[in-house]
């Protein structure tokens, strides 16, 4: 994990520091950064977030509709967002993205 952690933080200050020399490229009005829980129970990651958010001193967002768990915490427009996703959640996306492909649409509009 460290190994991942310096090098994110290493490409955001170089990022950072090509897009002060190149004002000329355009940049997105916010730039998130997701930490997307891994492993274990939906208690287990709802734990982490927890933990996180605790470290962060954010609140927590629970919506259950969409089985999302989050945290987040804002620099000005560039956000960390921790969020854990429940196992019917993501079953459900699972099932869904299972027709992909499946279905084509007509090429001809229909008139």
């Amino acid at each position: 994990m460290t190994h991942d952690r310096t090098a994110i933080i290493t490409g955001l200050r170089h990022l950072a520091d090509f897009l002060d020399a190149h004002p000329d490229i355009p940049v997105s009005a916010t730039a998130p950064l997701y930490h997307f829980t891994r492993d274990g129970s939906d208690a287990d990651q709802r734990a982490e977030i927890d933990q996180i958010a605790a470290r962060l001193g954010s609140p927590i967002k629970d919506e259950p509709d969409y089985g999302h768990y989050t945290t987040a915490i804002s620099f000005g427009p560039i956000q960390y967002r921790a969020i854990a996703i429940t196992t019917e959640a993501r079953a459900r996306h699972a099932a869904a993205a299972s027709y992909h492909g499946c279905v084509q649409p007509d090429p001809t509009p229909s008139t």
